[in-house]
């Protein structure tokens, strides 16, 4: 979904009071109003958008909501219904000379659902049933269970009472992934279906790897000849298989290697991420009598 810069919408900035907002809005509602725009569906469209973003932060809880989870995070929490919720758009109509007691007038819809206000300052036409608040489970997962899958109970409050639900968690199921449940969220104030219930995957952090996206990361010393010389060092992967891996000759401080299709899968798919693996040299602190000898023979040959 694209995010939306309220604030900008009405040409305020994200300080502005509640009074410099109406005026904002009042300005730019006289402008693309639809009785002034006849017919023309880039006003039209302007006009909602100012509408919505008028809804939102002209109300208390949801500018708190909008400013301290960006658009993104907002338009999770509020659908289309949720923003013009409990918002009586006539009143400001009739405040701005819009409408008066006039019947029909222009109608349009905000989003895919039924109208906040139906005709403009006539009788509100039947609208569709209003869904419930949809509601976001944060679901901590470990990187196991991410890789086999898992069986969770959660625990939610729903309809007023805690349920519990057991969810099959699927393969993959990465940080920020969902999982629907249809008809677990809110009920709805007005009698229609109820919101949806979202699990959301968390992956908690890993003693030995670190996570980005599907890919796996990890720390592995080498002693300062092996960087040198080369060798082969044994990686165990997360889901406890053991992999030989060759270091080169030369190997720098921080080298990334890669062991492909070892990460995280990736969800519905055979696919797997990479794991990856840093390689960082262990220079000693202190050195022996006989290794300060030899590394001093080791400087006079140029190395």
């Amino acid at each position: 979904m694209a995010e939306t810069n309220y604030y900008k919408v009405l040409g305020v900035n994200k300080k502005a009071t509640d009074e410099v907002i109406k005026k904002a809005y009042r300005k730019l509602a006289m402008k693309y109003h639809p009785d002034h725009t006849k017919g023309d569906k880039a006003g039209e469209e302007k006009f909602k958008k100012i509408s919505e973003a008028y809804a939102v932060l002209s109300d208390k809880e949801k500018r708190q909501q909008y400013d301290t989870f960006g658009s993104a995070g907002f338009q999770q929490r509020y659908s289309q219904e949720d923003i013009f919720r409990n918002f009586d758009f006539s009143d400001i109509f009739r405040e701005f000379g819009f409408g008066g007691q006039r019947q029909g007038g222009t109608r349009f819809t905000f989003g895919g659902g039924g109208g906040p206000f139906g005709n403009f300052g006539g009788s509100r036409s039947a609208q569709p049933p209003v869904k419930g608040t949809d509601l976001v489970y944060e679901l901590p997962l470990t990187i196991s269970e991410v890789i086999s899958g898992a069986q969770k109970t959660v625990s939610f409050k729903h309809n007023g009472r805690v349920e519990n639900l057991t969810v099959k968690i699927p393969k993959g199921m990465i940080t920020g992934k969902k999982l629907r449940l249809t008809g677990k969220g809110e009920p709805s104030p007005y009698g229609g279906p109820a919101g949806d219930l979202f699990i959301k995957a968390i992956i908690t952090p890993d003693s030995v790897f670190s996570v980005k996206g599907t890919d796996l990361y990890f720390n592995q010393k080498i002693r300062l000849t092996e960087a040198l010389l080369g060798t082969s060092i044994t990686v165990r992967t997360p889901d406890g298989t053991e992999k030989r891996l060759k270091i080169p000759s030369g190997t720098k401080h921080q080298t990334k290697m890669r062991l492909a299709g070892q990460g995280l899968p990736v969800m519905n798919t055979k696919r797997r991420g990479d794991l990856f693996i840093k390689i960082e040299i262990d220079i000693p602190k202190q050195l022996s009598e006989v290794q300060k000898e030899l590394v001093d023979k080791l400087a006079e040959t140029g190395l």
